[in-house]
C-alpha cells in the first residue's frame, strides 16, 4: 500500500502545473519599470488637473506648473513607498532563508 501511495505522489508531482508568472519573483527591471510608471503617472495626472483648471479659469500657466510639481511630488512619494515595500519583502525572504539554514544545521 505504501508503494502505491508513493507512486501516486510521484505521478501527482510530475503532473503538477508549472508556476504561474504572478507567483514568480519580480526581476529588477520589472521593479524599475513599476517605479518609472508611477512617477510618470503622477506627473501626467498633475499636468492634466493643472491644465484643466487653467483652461477653466483662464489662468495659464499657474495651476499647470503648481499641479505638475504636486504630481511629481506625489509620484516620488509613491516610488519611495514602493521601494520600502520591496525592501521589506526582500528582508523577509532573507530572514526566512536564514531561519531555514539555521534549522537545517
Amino acid at each position: 500500500m505504501d508503494d502505491l501511495d508513493a507512486k501516486i505522489a510521484a505521478m501527482k508531482a510530475a503532473k503538477a502545473p508549472p508556476k504561474r508568472h504572478q507567483d514568480e519573483h519580480y526581476s529588477q527591471a520589472q521593479l524599475a519599470w513599476r517605479m518609472v510608471i508611477e512617477l510618470v503617472a503622477g506627473l501626467g495626472i498633475g499636468f492634466g488637473i493643472g491644465y484643466g483648471i487653467d483652461a477653466l479659469f483662464d489662468t495659464r500657466p499657474w495651476f499647470l506648473v503648481l499641479f505638475t510639481l504636486l504630481g511629481f511630488a506625489a509620484g516620488v512619494n509613491v516610488m519611495i513607498r514602493s521601494a520600502k515595500e520591496i525592501q521589506e519583502q526582500r528582508l523577509a525572504e532573507l530572514a526566512e532563508e536564514d531561519e531555514r539554514t539555521e534549522d537545517g544545521n
